[in-house]
């Protein structure tokens, strides 16, 4: 359907709290629709439906019958992390094209299987990494990439929060995936990315449970030009969930959480009344999800089968990083 100016025809894949969030902000993007739900449950789909669709949005009981809806393009995969590849599997089966939540998969390998089975298919593959698509980030990137701040040396980015739930929770089951670095990790590691380049080398330490699962990391990383980097990610405690680049002229911080920041303050040694401040070049949408399905609906509609955003290459360099830190702290999940 590239060219048309028909809504987007959207299907969310599972109906919990990340599916909440993110069909809150579908609803305030022009050109986009919630076409349909799917959920293995027949009543939690038609909760759903009712809740953030309109009056002509179909519930599914199961994901099968959501791929298969002929009023759904883009298919959002919001199930748990080990489910990810297949759900984008029936998705792709049925013509559809994916956005699926981050990280992509538990693994690379099983993450290069979804980008063939994308291209086998001729459809579109985005990982749901709103961090990228958010506009402050985007603005800072460009910014510190033409060298108006100078030259950076260090980068510092921390995300965690206390995570009180039971035993079975998501959060902490090693077959789903569940830690601090796959759900919190992510984000100082693609923030690093964005800003610095692919790493050239990193080294994690941390805390991991007797189940396997890893609840406090710390990461150093090494980055072009002789950058250094400290991350961490923390499922015990309350981090800052801040970001700053140190840069020979000055310093970055990131204003807010940094994966959805409000702004980026540039402030130059000596020179506080010199002050630069970052707030995008396009309004956030919602909580930022707005933006990450603005793009996706741009890329469909333009014919794209990858974004430039948010490109494969991307998505799977951060999940080898993440592969390579699980190997240091010695987790591993069911298949490894």
């Amino acid at each position: 359907m590239s060219g048309t100016s028909d809504p987007v025809g959207w299907g969310i894949l599972a109906t919990g709290k990340i599916a909440r969030s993110f069909a809150a902000d579908l609803a305030l993007v022009p050109g986009a629709r919630l076409a349909a739900v799917g959920s293995r449950s027949e009543g939690s789909a038609r909760a759903f439906a009712s809740e953030y669709g309109d009056s002509g949005t179909r519930a599914h009981g199961s994901y099968e019958a959501l791929v298969a809806d002929p009023g759904v393009e883009v298919v959002y995969v919001a199930t748990p992390h080990s489910l990810h590849l297949d759900g984008a599997r029936a998705a792709f089966a049925a013509g559809r094209h994916v956005l699926c939540e981050k990280p992509l998969t538990l693994r690379t390998s099983d993450a290069e299987e979804m980008v063939r089975l994308a291209t086998g298919h001729d459809r579109f593959l985005m990982e749901a990494m709103w961090t990228v698509c958010h506009p402050v980030v985007r603005q800072l990137r460009g910014e510190l990439a033409s060298g108006r701040f100078g030259t950076p040396h260090h980068l510092a980015a921390e995300l965690g929060f206390r995570v009180d739930a039971g035993p079975t929770d998501r959060m902490l089951a090693p077959e789903l995936g569940g830690g601090a670095l796959l759900d919190m990790g992510i984000y100082p590691l693609t923030f690093a990315h964005l800003m610095l380049g692919e790493a050239e080398e990193l080294r994690g330490v941390g805390t991991v449970d007797g189940s396997g699962v890893d609840l406090d990391v710390a990461i150093a990383g090494r980055y072009p030009g002789g950058v250094v980097a400290t991350l961490h990610a923390s499922m015990t405690s309350w981090s800052t969930r801040a970001a700053s680049i140190a840069t020979d002229l000055g310093r970055v911080e990131l204003q807010g959480d940094f994966h959805h920041p409000t702004s980026a303050v540039f402030t130059p040694v000596g020179h506080p009344d010199q002050q630069v401040v970052l707030t995008g070049d396009e309004p956030v949408i919602g909580r930022g999800y707005g933006n990450e399905i603005v793009e996706v609906d741009r890329c469909v509609r333009a014919g794209l089968r990858e974004s430039p955003l948010v490109p494969h290459a991307q998505t799977l360099a951060i999940l080898r990083q993440m592969d390579a830190l699980r190997a240091d702290l010695g987790i591993r999940y069911p298949g490894d």
